[in-house]
């Protein structure tokens, strides 16, 4: 195996993680945006306030793009062990 097969394998390895983790970070980061706008109009400091809803929207997210999330992921594995498969045999 040479270094630059290596390389590119860690790179897509990142880019496949990244991909399918963004969709859960992006609705986090979202609900968390609007639940801060909502503690700060009502001045309401309750961490609690701040965590739950962003646990539930990260769990539908799960639930919603899963199968998407784990097509990704079994591609991916796919891939890589059909390219180790031609580097071996």
């Amino acid at each position: 195996m040479s270094a630059d097969f290596i390389i590119g394998l860690a790179g897509q390895a990142l880019y496949t993680i990244l991909k399918a983790s963004a969709p859960m970070l992006v609705i986090a980061l979202v609900v968390g945006l609007i639940v801060s706008v909502f503690q700060a109009t009502t001045q309401i400091q309750e961490q609690t306030l701040a965590f739950v809803p962003k646990i539930v929207a990260v769990f539908l997210s799960i639930i919603v793009f899963g199968p998407w999330i784990l097509n990704t992921i079994v591609d991916f594995t796919y891939n890589l062990l059909n390219n180790l498969y031609k580097y071996i045999g």
